[in-house]
């Protein structure tokens, strides 16, 4: 008679992986943040997936006081590919924040999360977020009332920006290079820029901040944790959805990508490879910027999108959007 199944991996209490494969959630989860009332700004909730039954909420600015077409902010949760959710109170909060400050219509994905679904289904998943995007672009293409009311006055499909959150920087990346620059297959869309904050890469070599002191809510631990319970079976750090300089990655040398931007903590554990991934990329000619907010941790923007220090990302934010605001 053969043994009970029993845990192999405990993430955080709220996620067992037992030795038979199956997993075990609980959604007993007590959020220390609270959902923040912002009346200038209204959400409404899409299936955009209906094959795995994925959702996106899309945020959308009551007045437009810029009077121009509004562009439209892609925003990828974080969560170790193994938890978050559009809902979850930081995640929607940052994405109000996004939309009412930038004068953006925001969109924030649902992804299919591990180990239950093992990348790259998190990255085909938003792809599939931005097809819908463009979905309701060809169909006010083809008929001025057609689409979604929300999209179908003052957006502007030619001004779409991806930002990425830990995980989702790291699926903004792999974004970055599944559509190339210009990303014209997906007209009438026209991405024109990335956003990762302190993008989730891993490495089977560590880096200094990594044997650094742990952070208030994330340590090496956990971290090695989301990559055994993400990454395909058998896989390791150095995988190419990890890492983007792997020895299995892409050569990003001769690929076009749009410019993208990236902003860390000093004190994040995922610091020196942030720092990493913008240099090589500078080195090889890409257009990217850098920033690093002075004795920060992760997610020091999304957990708390209306301090102070969130209103200097706002304005780094802007500033890169502005560039291309044709």
């Amino acid at each position: 008679m053969g043994s009970l199944p029993h845990v192999v991996e405990d993430c955080l209490g709220f996620l067992q992986l037992y030795s038979d494969g199956s997993v075990s959630r609980s959604n007993d989860i007590e959020f220390k943040i609270s959902t923040i009332e912002d009346n200038s700004v209204t959400f409404k909730d899409y299936l955009f997936h209906k094959r795995f039954n994925l959702f996106l909420r899309l945020y959308y600015p009551k007045h437009n006081s810029t009077k121009k077409l509004l562009p439209v902010v892609i925003f990828l949760h974080g969560g170790g590919f193994c938890f978050g959710s559009r809902t979850w109170p930081h995640i929607h909060n940052c994405c109000m924040r996004l939309a009412s400050s930038l004068q953006a219509v925001v969109v924030s994905p649902d992804y299919r999360l591990a180990p239950e679904h093992r990348m790259p289904a998190a990255v085909d998943d938003a792809v599939e977020a931005v097809r819908w995007i463009q979905r309701q672009g060809l169909s006010l293409k083809e008929d001025p009332n057609g689409g979604d009311a929300w999209l179908n006055c003052d957006v502007d499909f030619d001004r779409v920006f991806i930002l990425g959150d830990s995980s989702g920087g790291n699926i903004a990346h792999h974004l970055a290079v599944r559509l190339g620059s210009g990303s014209r297959e997906m007209d009438p869309v026209r991405i024109r820029g990335y956003v990762l904050f302190a993008p989730f890469f891993g490495g089977e070599v560590r880096t200094k901040s990594e044997e650094g002191p742990p952070e208030h809510m994330l340590n090496l631990e956990l971290l090695d944790r989301f990559w055994r319970l993400s990454m395909p079976i058998g896989e390791t750090r150095d995988h190419p959805l990890a890492n983007p300089f792997g020895p299995g990655s892409p050569n990003l040398e001769q690929m076009k990508l749009d410019p993208i931007l990236v902003i860390a903590g000093g004190n994040e554990l995922l610091k020196d490879r942030a720092a990493e991934y913008a240099t090589r990329l500078k080195e090889l000619g890409k257009d990217i910027k850098y920033v690093e907010f002075e004795g920060r941790e992760h997610g020091f923007f999304t957990h708390d999108s209306y301090s102070e220090v969130a209103e200097e990302v706002i304005h780094i934010l802007k500033r890169f959007m502005l560039e291309f605001n044709f």
